[in-house]
């Protein structure tokens, strides 16, 4: 992040950056030392899902100024927000997802209620859908076209090919990706996945190491309309 996203940033004219920092704490959760080097690194929201409970100490966080996301569809009570407002011309959303991933509410039902009790609804609204099946996150962006500018999908740490704008102008695609080794099994040491898969005894995993992959979509919208007119994949390597 710290190498290239900087210089994306110039290259592209970018104005906003989004980043799910959900496993950036050594594979595993959000810290506060490692969410203020996103932020640093140049990130204006961070997104999550369902592992931000891993670290602990960035829970009492998830209420305080620190732009942080958790999704919008956990249950009332729970600590944090699922969608920030910014400067009344943007809002970024964290959905998750149902299918294969977890019992939360309704994201389709949870977006619209949103829509709705918006005070006032921002022209540009970016969604992070952070759901592991391929068909639930391209229904959720059939659902939605044409209501909002992007939904761009996170969980699998495995870019898919299908990035486009949606008939109705919404961009989509399905996963982003992952900022992480190339050597590894989604990021995670190639060896230590094997063996959980092999004996069947659950044990931690570790970050794999080496060369790194940088996965990003730039999604460029109308201010006006609020729809997007172009998405494109970006994948840089280092070391």
């Amino acid at each position: 992040m710290k190498e290239i996203l900087p210089g994306l940033k110039e290259q592209y004219g970018v104005d906003f950056v989004i980043a799910n920092g959900e496993n950036v704490a050594g594979g595993l959760g959000l810290t506060l030392n490692t969410a203020d080097e996103l932020f640093d690194a140049g990130v204006d929201v961070i997104t999550s899902g369902n592992h931000i409970w891993a670290q602990k100490e960035i829970i009492p966080y998830l209420d305080s100024e620190m732009p942080i996301l958790r999704p919008l569809n956990y249950p009332p009570g729970v600590p944090g927000r699922g969608y920030l407002v910014f400067k009344e011309r943007m809002v970024v959303v964290n959905l998750i997802g149902r299918t294969f991933i977890g019992n939360f509410d309704c994201p389709f039902r949870a977006m619209d209620k949103l829509l709705v009790e918006l005070k006032i609804k921002p022209v540009v609204i970016i969604i992070d859908f952070h759901a592991e099946a391929t068909s639930e996150k391209m229904a959720l962006g059939r659902y939605l076209d044409g209501r909002v500018s992007a939904i761009l999908g996170t969980h699998t740490h495995v870019g898919t090919i299908d990035a486009q704008l949606l008939p109705k102008g919404t961009a989509y695609v399905t996963d982003i990706g992952m900022i992480g080794p190339v050597n590894s099994i989604i990021g995670d040491d190639a060896e230590t996945v094997l063996s959980r898969f092999l004996s069947m005894i659950p044990h931690r995993l570790t970050v794999g190491k080496g060369r790194v992959v940088f996965n990003a979509i730039l999604v460029t919208v109308d201010e006006e309309t609020g729809l997007a007119t172009g998405i494109e994949r970006i994948c840089r390597e280092v070391g």
